[in-house]
């Protein structure tokens, strides 16, 4: 193993255009492992658990970027990063507009582009609050991809921005559709008549994608960052989100969404949906108690819910990706009826965490002793992981991204003799992997081949989220994993009802809690 850190000194680039050049590097000739980081201190400590942190890359300081790579064998070091440089330099032009000026600041970038009234920032962490304060400041709206924000500065950039009349999205806000421009990690979905306002973004790209296949398009899907229904920050920009869409005459009906609220978070968010004067479906993901409306008012637990629930107040017929077809149904029956001497635990490999965390609490409502992978894994038990968490993209893309760690875990899962079932997410759309399929496909043989040769079956399960418009091609890519063996269906719910139909030998509960044999 030969560890190489190259610090290209003051040299920023996001972190949606690292994750792109992590993943060409570890496709170049003799390199096992790599990946390009900012150089703050988290990213460092992140380096040296991966074993990617030479000496050299130890000095490196927040504005500089790592370059860190693993040559077997080695020797070819002046031309990785001679590849590495041709790469960077083409993505800054790709994105300046060619050899034309580029700004150097915000007040600069607003001379170029007085009429622009959002700034999107991307920095690290440590530097994004004062960013957005500055933004703020500018009379501009932020959305702040950025994390490592803290809670407190969160707080005070959102008052700063009501005191404004501003939105502030984020920290670590990765989606939006705001009159129509995607946002960070979007996908290709027609205007329309909903608005949504969504402490998720992967939440949020579910049920605007299930609107997008049912024909109903969208108004705007603002991100507020995974915090914003905390006790501390009490929904500032939920609040601020609804209030907006209540004032849109575009928006006929109004989608909340987050996972479980604080309580003081949570009143206020009922409170001011009650007196907004549109309809409005309010998600608190795997919330139990009242699913009733009350009056505008309509509370769902899950997204596949949510968006059925949209589609009902609209006068819409159930769609098609609510329900299985046939073929889909025989194959689940087949599997079900099969002799298998192993177990048929479900093993969940997710990129997109409330996609996970929706799983999860439908699996426990089910009657599974379903665990995370942030909790101890029992033996024998259903284990869902979000391998979008930290601990397992040290040193590597996200895998939106990048499909090689779940690909390895999906191999991996099949060798273990507990594990029947594979549950599987794969998020389309802008900034997302150009053909995840393709990726996935090989994956998905091999782990089924080492499960038949081992005497056993392996049910591969896909909750493909994304819309017919998406780049990728989701009709090709829904081929592609089914020719794979895969069972794909465009409801995460769904797919999780399917896992444990096929888990537990029993039927698939549909939509509104019936089941069919």
């Amino acid at each position: 193993m030969t560890v190489k850190n190259h610090v290209l000194k003051n040299m920023y680039r996001d972190s949606v255009a690292l994750m792109r050049l992590s993943q060409e590097m570890e496709g170049l000739e003799n390199v096992a492992q790599a990946t390009a980081i900012m150089g703050t201190d988290n990213n460092k400590d992140l380096l040296a658990q991966a074993g990617l942190l030479a000496d050299s890359g130890k000095s490196a300081t927040p504005n500089d970027l790592i370059v860190a790579f693993d040559l077997t064998p080695p020797g070819r070091e002046e031309a990785v990063m001679t590849s590495v440089q041709q790469r960077l330099m083409s993505g800054r032009q790709g994105t300046g507009g060619g050899t034309g000026y580029r700004p150097r600041s915000m007040e600069g970038a607003l001379q170029t582009l007085p009429q622009a009234n959002l700034a999107m920032i991307s920095v690290p962490g440590e530097h994004a609050a004062r960013e957005a304060r500055k933004a703020l400041d500018l009379g501009l709206n932020v959305l702040l991809f950025s994390d490592n924000v803290t809670l407190e500065d969160e707080v005070d950039l959102k008052q700063q921005a009501i005191s404004l009349g501003l939105f502030m999205m984020g920290p670590d806000c990765g989606t939006a559709i705001i009159n129509g421009v995607p946002l960070g990690f979007a996908n290709a979905v027609p205007s329309g008549r909903v608005g949504l306002v969504s402490a998720s973004g992967s939440g949020l790209q579910q049920v605007i994608c299930l609107l997008a296949e049912s024909g109903e398009g969208i108004s705007h899907a603002l991100g507020v960052g995974g915090r914003d229904l905390s006790g501390e920050v009490n929904g500032a920009m939920m609040l601020e989100g609804l209030r907006a869409l209540g004032e849109d005459s575009a928006t006929e009906i109004i989608v909340l969404i987050s996972k479980p609220p604080a309580q003081s978070a949570r009143d206020r968010v009922l409170e001011a949906a009650s007196r907004c004067g549109k309809p409005c479906v309010i998600s608190f993901l795997g919330e139990q108690g009242e699913r009733a409306g009350r009056g505008n008012v309509h509370m769902e637990n899950n997204l596949e819910g949510t968006a059925l629930r949209v589609l009902k107040l609209l006068g819409k017929e159930s769609p098609g990706w609510a329900l299985l077809d046939d073929k889909s149904r025989k194959q689940i029956e087949s599997i079900i009826a099969s002799p298998d001497p192993g177990h048929r635990s479900i093993r969940g490999l997710y990129s997109g965490g409330t996609l996970c965390y929706e799983s999860l609490f439908i699996l426990r409502d089910l009657g599974h002793q379903a665990g995370s992978g942030l909790e101890r894994e029992q033996v024998g038990g259903d284990l869902l992981i979000d391998m979008g968490d930290d601990r397992y993209t040290v040193g590597r893309p996200h895998p939106i991204i990048d499909f090689r760690s779940r690909c390895e875990a999906l191999v991996q899962a099949a060798t273990n003799p507990k594990v029947g079932v594979v549950l599987l997410d794969v998020i389309l759309g802008y900034g997302a992997h150009p053909d995840p399929a393709a990726e996935l496909a090989p994956a998905l043989l091999e782990a089924q081949d080492i499960a038949r040769n081992a005497g056993r079956s392996l049910a591969c399960v896909v909750a493909l989220c994304g819309s017919p418009d998406d780049p990728q091609d989701m009709d090709q890519q829904q081929k592609t994993m089914t020719h794979a063996g895969a069972l794909v269906v465009h409801s995460n719910a769904l797919a999780a009802r399917i896992a444990s139909a096929i888990s537990r030998g029993g039927a698939v509960p549909l939509p509104g809690g019936d089941t069919r044999g």
